[in-house]
């Protein structure tokens, strides 16, 4: 189990680890007792079958979940299934952050090969997994299609039954586009926008903000030349920081400016003026909306 003050702890369940925000009052008891309780939910079970389609994330994954299923509150979710071993980790790490967008208590994938050779190349060679009892009692057990999905994004305001596949959205103007954030500031978020970007220009009128997520995520999308390539399109690439996911000191949205962010959150005032629109996708629909000028769909630029 992890506990820490962030409420995207909750990242670790990609690791098959039982992780958690908490509040402050919280950590102090465990730093002084050396422990916590947590009260036990009901768990929703999500089976993956079939295969993660290319140019489908862990992004779209989410949406399409939160959409579907709605709020999580005073439950659990354990994700796993055949199809598992075909969502990368780091795609894993996206849905496991985002479950806080549901308010679920505790967001875990099962274990897998994928994750043992993960960790065994990170030096973990002493992994214990979790696993579910034979006999153990869900509250509902829902498969997903992995072949079915395609890219999606939430309407400003919230996550939860406020998404549609991006193909069927109206062409939305946007004013910003923002990659980023400890949900979608990977490498390989980076190497997505990248190769969208590669050759084309930032849309007139529209700024592109791409946070990595940390100082080693940089420096490796520094010396790949994802970060030429994002500068070259009308890009600007910041230093690691929270700063534009939650509006506080870069990437500030004004009063009737229209949004499309990687990053955690789309609720009214997250990035700035209240009066502002905050859509969510993933990685490529934003690189590709801001190509655009509106909301796109990234397969028109890949297929």
């Amino acid at each position: 189990m992890l506990a820490c003050t962030d409420s995207h702890t909750c990242a670790a369940g990609a690791y098959n680890t039982a992780a958690r925000g908490l509040g402050p009052a919280e950590v102090y008891s465990i730093m002084c007792t050396g422990t916590t309780w947590f009260q036990v939910a009901p768990t929703v079970r999500y089976e993956f079958h079939g295969s993660l389609p290319a140019g489908i994330s862990g992004k779209d994954v989410f949406l399409y979940i939160a959409d579907a299923y709605g709020d999580a509150t005073n439950q659990n979710l354990e994700l796993g299934g055949p199809g598992l071993a075909s969502i990368p980790i780091g795609d894993r790490r996206t849905i496991a952050t985002q479950a806080a967008e549901i308010s679920a208590d505790f967001a875990t994938f099962d274990a897998d090969d994928r994750l043992v050779a993960h960790l065994a190349e990170h030096g973990v060679s002493d992994f214990q997994p979790a696993e579910p009892d034979p006999d153990a009692d869900y509250l509902e057990v829902r498969r997903i299609d992995l072949d079915t999905l395609e890219p999606y994004v939430a309407r400003p305001g919230t996550v939860s039954r406020n998404g549609v596949p991006v193909s069927t959205i109206e062409p939305r103007r946007i004013d910003q586009a923002f990659i980023g954030s400890c949900a979608n500031g990977r490498l390989e978020d980076l190497k997505v926008a990248a190769e969208i970007l590669y050759g084309r220009r930032v849309a007139d009128g529209v700024r592109l903000l791409v946070t990595p997520a940390s100082q080693q995520v940089y420096r490796e999308a520094m010396r790949r030349g994802y970060l030429q390539d994002i500068a070259d399109a009308g890009g600007v690439v910041t230093n690691s920081t929270c700063g534009a996911c939650f509006g506080y000191h870069m990437g500030v949205l004004g009063p009737g400016e229209v949004c499309i962010t990687s990053s955690t959150r789309n609720f009214t005032g997250r990035m700035g003026s209240p009066e502002a629109e905050i859509y969510m996708a993933s990685p490529a629909t934003v690189a590709a909306s801001a190509i655009a000028g509106v909301i796109t769909d990234p397969r028109s630029l890949t297929e």
